[in-house]
């Protein structure tokens, strides 16, 4: 595909530009993350936060993020915003239930990101029962493709398990989501005919970016004509029309722009998204640096953070240096996600160009 943008798609582009604007101006929280914790059931490769079964991390006691619940719903509509659990895993908290229902009892919708491992029907039924809205669950290759990549024999069996029991309830908004490497590169077709099988409608696909685990594993990397290759299978299976496949929100795609998403590229963090990690720290999508968090709720009320800080993330003019100050592309891209930004700005990944 030409690396020089098509006259459709600039044009495209530029009317969503107009709308990012306004959007940016307003920057309304419409997505809270919460890593509840640093816990995990699973070893996986592409771990970014290195998460363990013991950390040293102690889970966030709910009543404190009750008071930033709190904070948000003081200052905007508490139905606006989705709350979407995550860690580690979610599952390894006793108390989860708990959680959900503190949210659900201060009137956000909530959801919550997991491996499956632990989802048992009599927990599935619990969470529901505490205001669950919507759930995503992991999925990286059919048997051992999976187990390999998440680091535990018989993790296939379990999330499969845990997703055929989602979808046949129908109850909640749900999605797969699967991590594209090496190694399941080959399987994607095969994978996609056995989702299908199992009635879901909506998948999405990401890559592996250089942190945390994954930076050391080249395994996970896809080369460029791997890249364009995911690029061409999500495009042709949007068009059979069978599943909803979308690629990930991490990178400006080009001329891809508009055929692999139901929207045009930008980064949410900081603008619509924020989140509340494990210790405290205010930062936007959980997958950014430690660099670039903008607070801490035990020392900072949450609204005041998310109204007057987060610069570094809504006036993206710093990132227009090293290779992107001369790029054609710059007004669409704004310096590709957050969290491809490493401790000294400099871009880690750039999709645009892996797909040249």
């Amino acid at each position: 595909m030409s690396r020089s943008l098509s006259l459709r798609r600039r044009i495209a582009l530029d009317i969503f530009n107009s709308v990012r604007t306004r959007l940016l101006e307003d920057h309304p929280l419409r997505q809270l993350f919460w890593e509840c914790t640093l816990r995990c059931n699973l070893s996986c490769r592409h771990c970014g936060s290195d998460c363990k079964q013991i950390s040293a991390v102690k889970d966030m006691p709910k009543e404190d993020f009750a008071r930033v619940l709190d904070s948000v719903a003081a200052a905007t509509d508490p139905h606006k915003v989705m709350i979407n659990i995550t860690g580690g895993e979610p599952l390894c908290r006793p108390d989860l239930e708990e959680c959900g229902r503190m949210i659900y009892e201060k009137e956000f919708p909530w959801g919550m990101v997991t491996n499956g491992l632990a989802l048992t029907p009599q927990r599935y039924r619990r969470l529901l029962q505490c205001g669950l809205r919507a759930m995503t669950i992991s999925l990286d290759g059919i048997g051992e493709t999976h187990d390999w990549m998440r680091g535990r024999n018989g993790s296939f069996e379990k999330a499969a398990a845990a997703i055929k029991m989602v979808i046949d309830s129908g109850e909640i908004a749900f999605d797969v989501v699967t991590c594209v490497n090496k190694r399941n590169f080959g399987q994607l077709n095969e994978l996609k005919e056995y989702l299908i099988g199992l009635g879901l409608k909506e998948w999405r696909l990401f890559t592996v970016f250089p942190a945390g685990r994954a930076a050391q594993d080249p395994e996970l990397q896809l080369s460029p004509e791997e890249f364009r290759g995911l690029m061409e299978f999500i495009k042709a299976t949007r068009k059979e029309g069978r599943i909803m496949a979308e690629y990930g929100c991490e990178g400006f795609l080009g001329n891809y722009e508009g055929d692999v998403r139901s929207h045009f590229y930008q980064c949410s963090a900081g603008i619509t998204v924020g989140s509340v990690l494990a210790d405290g720290s205010i930062s936007a999508c959980p997958s950014i640096r430690a660099d670039y968090r903008q607070g801490n709720i035990y020392t900072d009320d949450f609204m005041d953070v998310w109204k007057n800080r987060f610069q570094a993330y809504r006036d993206r003019s710093w990132m227009h240096k090293d290779e992107c100050a001369s790029c054609k592309v710059w007004k669409y891209c704004k310096g590709n996600g957050m969290h491809l930004r490493d401790a000294d700005g400099k871009l880690m990944l750039c999709h645009y160009s892996k797909l040249q």
